[in-house]
């Protein structure tokens, strides 16, 4: 219900024009790292899901998304093996935003400054309104799977 409360929030804070927006933080840092410091965060990122979880910590906004993933599957009765390999696909799908603009620097070097440029531009532009959207779509979620479990 929180998220639910949250998104709301987030979609009434949101600036009325999209030009107004600002990056979050940590994406605003990537501009100052070398491309060998953003290789190694995200070789950083792929080691597993404590790491993972330990990012989640910093950020409030990746914990309900971590804790949910991670309660789905360790509930889903899977064999360990399935388990494991679960947990790996989530944690590469997890690091994909980070993988992906050294991966991009690697194949197009000097070229890639206007798509890195492009990329960066856009969730600048409607952060808060994809944020707000995304709380409230995963605090729905969370709620009818909690209706759900009550009323079974």
């Amino acid at each position: 219900m929180l998220l639910v409360l949250f998104g709301a929030r987030q979609w009434h804070r949101r600036p009325k024009d999209p030009s107004q927006g600002r990056l979050p933080k940590w994406m605003a840092a990537m501009d100052r790292l070398t491309p060998v410091k953003v290789f190694g965060l995200g070789l950083g990122l792929g080691l597993g899901l404590g790491l993972a979880l330990a990012l989640a910590a910093l950020n409030a906004k990746n914990a309900p998304l971590t804790i949910a993933a991670a309660a789905s599957i360790g509930s889903a009765g899977l064999p360990v093996g399935q388990e494991i390999t679960s947990l790996t696909i989530f944690v590469l799908i997890a690091t994909l935003g980070l993988l992906a603009p050294p991966g991009v620097y690697m194949v197009e070097g000097e070229r890639a400054k206007t798509t890195l440029g492009d990329w960066k531009d856009r969730p600048a532009q409607h952060n808060v309104a994809v944020m707000a959207v995304l709380f409230f779509v995963i605090g729905l979620k969370l709620l009818g799977d909690g209706i759900g479990i009550l009323t079974s």
